[in-house]
Formats: structure tokens, C-alpha cells, sequence
């Protein structure tokens, strides 16, 4: 696959998709729909996102006891960077599901097939890397206010990050610097992945369309940013059980979501496929139909 289709999808000169104006009606919707989703297809839904939570388990539990202990709230934190990847298959089902095909579990796996996969794999890269920085950054921000010494326990460590200015100055500059970075994932990754399902587009075009979405609509995409902050947050009590149903829920309503910001593509959809009626010419049928005028 060339670099250029991974950029630009099929075309050269890509078609720029059309940004419609939404408002906070257009977020309510769109998460009503993502229940109803969720409700026909929930089998479907947990068992794609049961490793979401059990990933999140496993990796807070390896900073437990260690050195790594002040990383644990930002790993917790950091899942929503990659939240609109780990999503993928959701958006699959509730695409094969608004367009009447067949949405069994097995088909979450069909963007494996998907034309635009180079591009899907390239901007989950990118959410990959950005969660990587936000750990290295947060990391940081923890040396600067406490050093390189690692806390002795975990109750000694909360004691110092509530109790000490130093705490306080962590939790400040972490919670606006991890704003930062929800912002940036936000604008790029708000409805891109959809948006590949649906079209070839390309990854530089899915993310300039997922930015021009955000921009046009900021106050109702800021107020979405925090309704899935809200969520998450929700859906990590208690250890991230609550996941295996806001995750599903939050994944089919951005479907709705794109499908509310985005205009339709008026090409056919690769997954339709016209059958092509053979032409019937009178000799193909019996004389008697066509009596010969005298």
C-alpha cells in the first residue's frame, strides 16, 4: 500500500467531506442511539471490550509496589487518548447495523478487510504515541515536584499528593496538561475512524475533517469531550468494570455522532454491490407476445 493512499485514500484529489453544525440535541441523540446499539448487539459489545478493562487492571497492578506507582492515575487517564482505536470494531457493527446487514460479533474483525486499514493502523499509531508522551510527560511533572525517589508505600504517596503543596502543584499542572492532550485527541480522533470505515479517505484527510468538525462546533464538541471524560471516569468505578458498558455505549454513539457531523457520501458504499440487469431485446421472448401487425 502506497504512502500516498495511506495520506489520501483512493483519489489523488480527494473529495472534502461536508461538515454539518450540530448542537447538544445532535450528542443526546447520538448517545441514545449508541445505548439502543448497545441493547440490541450487548453480547457483541462486552466481548469486544472486555480487554479494555482487564488491560487497565493489569497495568495499574504493575505499578503497585514499585517505582512505577506514580504512574497508575496517569495509565487510568491515558485510555482515553486511545479510546477512539480501541473503539474500532464498535463502529463496524453500528455501520453494519444502520445499513441492514448482518452484525454478528465476527464482523467487528471486517475492518481487517477494510480499504482504508493502512490509514486506521497509521492513526492508531499516532493516538499510540501520544499516550506514550503523555506517560513521559507526566512522569516528569512527578520529578519535578518530588524527585527521583520512588514513594514507599501507596498510602505514603497519597498522603504527599494531597496533603503537601507539592501535591497540589502536581495535580494542577497534570490535570491542565493532560486537558492538553484530551484537546489534541479529541480534534484529531472526534469522528476520523468513522470516517474511514465509511470512506477511502485517507488518514491526513480523516484527521483535517475530525478538526474542521471540532472547530465549526466547538462549544457542542468541548461539551462531548466531557460527557466521555464523564463516562470514563464512571466506567472506572469500581476497576474498571463499568467499562464493559461505557466503552460499547460511548463507542457506538460517536458512529451516530459522525454520521450527525458528517454529510453522507453520495458514492456507492463498498459493500454494495449493484447487480447489473441483462437487457432484454423481443426475441428473447414468445411470438405470441408480439402479434404481428398487418
Amino acid at each position: 500500500m502506497s504512502h500516498s493512499h495511506i495520506l489520501v485514500g483512493a483519489s489523488t484529489s480527494p473529495a472534502r467531506p461536508v461538515v454539518r453544525h450540530i448542537s447538544p440535541s445532535d450528542l443526546y441523540q447520538s448517545l441514545a442511539r449508541g445505548v439502543d446499539d448497545f441493547t440490541a448487539m450487548p453480547s457483541h459489545a462486552i466481548f469486544l471490550c472486555v480487554i479494555y478493562p482487564l488491560l487497565g487492571l493489569l497495568l495499574v497492578g504493575m505499578t503497585l509496589g514499585n517505582s512505577l506507582l506514580p504512574l497508575a492515575y496517569p495509565i487510568a487517564a491515558g485510555f482515553a487518548l486511545v479510546g477512539p482505536l480501541a473503539a474500532i470494531g464498535l463502529y463496524e457493527l453500528s455501520r453494519r447495523r444502520e445499513a441492514g446487514l448482518d452484525s454478528s460479533s465476527s464482523h467487528a474483525l471486517d475492518v481487517l478487510h477494510s480499504p482504508s486499514l493502512g490509514a486506521i493502523v497509521a492513526l492508531g499509531f499516532l493516538l499510540m504515541a501520544v499516550f506514550l508522551v503523555w506517560l513521559a510527560v507526566a512522569e516528569a511533572i512527578y520529578i519535578a515536584n518530588f524527585g527521583y525517589s520512588a514513594p514507599a508505600s501507596m498510602r505514603q504517596f497519597l498522603g504527599e499528593v494531597f496533603s503537601t503543596p507539592a501535591g497540589w502543584t502536581l495535580i494542577g499542572v497534570g490535570t491542565g496538561v493532560g486537558f492538553l492532550f484530551a484537546a489534541f485527541v479529541l480534534a484529531i480522533g472526534a469522528i476520523s475512524f468513522p470516517l474511514l470505515l465509511d470512506r477511502d479517505v485517507g488518514a491526513a484527510v480523516a484527521a483535517l475533517t475530525s478538526i474542521r468538525v471540532v472547530t465549526e462546533n466547538p462549544l457542542t464538541m468541548v461539551l462531548w469531550g466531557l460527557i466521555v471524560a464523564a463516562l470514563l471516569v464512571i466506567g472506572s468505578i469500581p476497576f474498571f468494570l463499568g467499562l464493559t458498558v461505557v466503552m460499547p455505549v460511548l463507542g457506538h454513539a460517536t458512529w451516530h455522532l459522525y454520521r450527525r457531523a458528517v454529510e453522507p457520501d453520495t458514492s456507492p458504499h463498498p459493500d454494495y454491490q449493484p447487480r447489473e440487469r441483462p437487457r432484454r431485446y423481443a426475441a428473447d421472448f414468445p411470438a405470441a407476445l408480439f402479434p404481428t401487425r398487418r
